[in-house]
């Protein structure tokens, strides 16, 4: 059928929904004589154009309409190549775009309408490739609003009327292969509102981008080769919650300023493992416009940021880091993203990603949209971006941001700024749907990881299991015990008394929940100084109280996360503009306090009584009932076997000699981690290495001052008789 004008003129301007229909090669009759074969190619200004196939055929082609020209030809379908001279210029040979078939299949669109495509990076954005033998890109973005969909980059002069895309009906997919483009090329989608407004928008599935400020999209392909299939394997056979974690939170660009992906690796292989940390946690590394959000407005949720380099570059830091034992968590952000014009913001036109009504798709605190967790296709985009991290950076876990704005449709909002769920509630339903979908997804493709949910209120089962009802996370953090404990331990030691249930009111709650204990960089920043700065006292009673306060941490049941920096008692506040004060641990105080944080994390390890039954309330009991002193807090912990460590105490300036205390069972316990040691930058308050109990368990401690003990259990060993004189 011969196009009418109104479409020729659609196709040239390259704003018609199916461009395919009309350029490319198309049957015309198949009768007597044979097959015969129709082919359009849109060439504005070309003062010829030939049809060149591959069995030496040449077909001219004559000029039509507006640039699109056409010839015939009989015999069987083959490919060919187009020749275009010019009035100027030599001659242009290229592949004709629109000859080829898409390359999404059937499945892959029943899987994106139903939302249901767990691997949709590896169809969807720009995918260099090979397509019906000929080497090129291929493009797809979901774009259900639009009424044309057209590709830009630096291969067609970010002119994008001749590569229109295709659209695949129903799915709101629109689809281009376009020959001769490869890794490297920079690249947008130009999109045509129903409005009849132009938008340029990166893709939303872009495995890479240009450095900020730019914001066009990467065509990129991997080479690497992954060497950690030993970790990966013991990972798989792993159960997160009862294995020690105690992880280093950092924020990759100014933990080192200067280091990308692959020039940061040694130093920080070399760094946490001297640290004796299993895991570290980096601030969001996927793509985003503003280095000062720290990563948390991302525009590229598929993409690498290209600040530290190519995607492969992560991939071996990554790498090196599980090779020498490291976990690696990354942050992850489903909760919001920014209104950037180029980004996700209004992508067709209108809301798209964003829940349409602003009293659900709006955060007004950040200035930021909330994703439409009802669209299944939006929910779609999320699962498969967490299933991403894992498989293409075998990521360790994800740990999800701001999940209690996700879970409350009145969070931070006043009466009126609100909308009930269908039942009048103020949960948000299709957002704990998602979560729970996420979760169990994850966990069901890659056994051994962690889902990790900042979560700050009481929502109820936040880490059971989703088939109970519980949103599925692995662990959540214990934003509760955090606000206590620091504002506890900021307080001078002279009024501690009177707060002792600042410290132990966790106890009441500690095993309701798979608990991550966080220090986080949302403590050391927007005015609440470090860790250090917060301590009362002189600088050595700072660090004394550093040091109490860690030991506490690490000796209380959940998991361990510190923010870079508070192991060596960072002086200033966090900036993202600066590295470190790597410069302290010149001064021999803060340096013993490093070592400090290392031995804490190395007798941590040793000891399974201190991680392997964190969430269990028959493994903690709390020590010292009923005469209770307020600047004591002590507690033993144990393991399957038996093993049973102490936890004691003294958040007083003073020192306690004889201080009466029942422990778990009588016999030797050998004093394992002493943070008043000297070598620690202590005064040397202790028990000499070693403490007997008696029967009952009763035992006469010393407890140094503003210092804490460890205590481990010998059952084997055996307490001399007294000696008759």
């Amino acid at each position: 059928m011969t196009p009418t004008d109104q479409v020729l003129d659609a196709v040239a301007a390259g704003s018609h929904h199916d461009p395919h229909a009309v350029l490319g090669i198309h049957p015309d009759s198949d009768g007597e004589g044979g097959a015969l074969w129709t082919i359009r190619a849109r060439r504005p200004l070309a003062h010829s154009v030939t049809a060149v196939f591959d069995d030496g055929t040449r077909v001219p082609l004559e000029h039509v309409r507006g640039g699109i020209w056409e010839g015939s030809r009989g015999g069987a379908l083959r490919a060919y190549q187009l020749v275009t001279t010019y009035p100027e210029g030599p001659d242009h040979v290229s592949d004709d775009p629109y000859r080829h078939a898409p390359t999404l299949g059937e499945l892959d669109l029943h899987l994106i309408g139903e939302g249901r495509h767990e691997e949709l990076w590896r169809v969807m954005g720009a995918h260099a490739r090979e397509h019906g033998g000929v080497a090129g890109t291929a493009f797809a973005v979901w774009a259900p609003n639009a009424r044309a969909v057209r590709v830009v980059g630096d291969f067609n002069d970010w002119d994008g009327s001749g590569h229109a895309m295709r659209s695949m009906g129903g799915s709101g997919v629109w689809e281009l292969f376009v020959p001769g483009v490869g890794a490297g090329a920079t690249y947008k989608f130009e999109l045509l509102s129903r409005r009849g407004e132009w938008v340029l928008k990166a893709d939303p599935m872009a495995r890479f981008a240009e450095v900020p400020p730019a914001t066009a999209s990467v065509v990129v392909q991997s080479s690497y080769r992954w060497h950690d299939s030993a970790w990966m394997a013991e990972r798989a056979r792993s159960t997160p919650v009862s294995r020690p974690m105690s992880v280093y939170e950092l924020h990759l660009g100014s933990w080192r300023q200067g280091l990308g992906y692959r020039e940061v690796a040694d130093p920080l292989v070399e760094y946490v493992t001297s640290q004796g940390f299993t895991h570290v946690e980096f601030l969001p590394l996927a793509e985003h416009p503003f280095g000062g959000s720290w990563g948390y407005q991302v525009t590229g949720y598929y993409a690498p940021t290209s600040r530290f380099g190519h995607p492969d570059d992560l991939r071996h830091l990554i790498d090196r880091l599980h090779q020498a034992g490291i976990g690696v968590i990354m942050d992850w952000v489903p909760g919001h993203f920014p209104k950037d014009a180029f980004a996700l913001a209004r992508f067709d036109g209108e809301p798209l990603y964003e829940h349409g009504d602003p009293r659900r798709g709006e955060h007004r605190d950040w200035g930021t949209y909330i994703f439409d967790y009802g669209r299944r296709e939006v929910r779609n985009f999320l699962v498969a971006n967490a299933l991403y991290w894992f498989e293409e950076f075998h990521v360790d876990g994800l740990r999800v941001d701001a999940v209690a704005s996700m879970l409350y449709l009145d969070y931070s909002r006043e009466d009126g700024e609100w909308m009930p769920n269908v039942h009048g509630g103020r949960e948000n339903l299709e957002a704990i749907h998602f979560l729970q979908e996420v979760n169990a997804t994850a966990y069901k493709r890659y056994p051994g990881i962690a889902m990790i949910a900042e979560e700050s209120t009481s929502f109820p089962g936040v880490t059971a299991p989703t088939n109970h009802a519980g949103l599925g996370f692995g662990f959540k953090w214990n934003m509760g015990w955090m606000n206590d404990s620091l504002q506890y331990i900021k307080r001078d030691p002279l009024y501690r008394s009177h707060h002792e249930g600042e410290l132990s009111f966790s106890f009441v709650y500690a095993f309701s929940e798979n608990y991550l204990l966080p220090i986080s960089h949302d403590e050391v920043v927007h005015g609440k100084g470090s860790l250090f700065s917060r301590m009362p006292g002189d600088h050595w009673q700072k660090l004394a109280n550093m040091r109490s306060f860690l030991a506490y941490m690490w000796g209380h049941p959940g998991k361990q996360l510190l923010f870079m920096g508070q192991e060596f008692g960072q002086l200033s506040e966090w900036s993202e503009a600066r590295s470190l004060d790597w410069w302290l641990l010149d001064q021999p105080a803060h340096a013993q306090l490093h070592g400090f944080v290392a031995a804490l994390n190395r007798v941590y390890r040793d000891h399974s009584a201190l991680w392997a039954r964190d969430s269990d309330s028959a493994a903690f009991t709390r020590l010292g009932a009923p005469a209770w002193d307020p600047n004591v807090v002590a507690f033993a912990r144990r393991d399957w076997h038996g093993n049973a460590v102490v936890v004691a105490a003294n958040f007083s300036g003073s020192p306690i000699s004889a201080y009466q205390l029942d422990l778990p069972a009588r016999g030797v316990w050998h004093e394992i981690l002493n943070t008043d040691a000297r070598e620690y930058g202590g005064s040397g308050a202790g028990n000499m290495g070693v403490v007997h109990a008696g029967d009952g368990g009763r035992a006469s401690l010393v407890l140094p001052p503003l210092g804490v003990l460890w205590l481990r259990h010998d059952p084997e060993a055996h307490i001399p008789s007294p000696t008759r004189g």
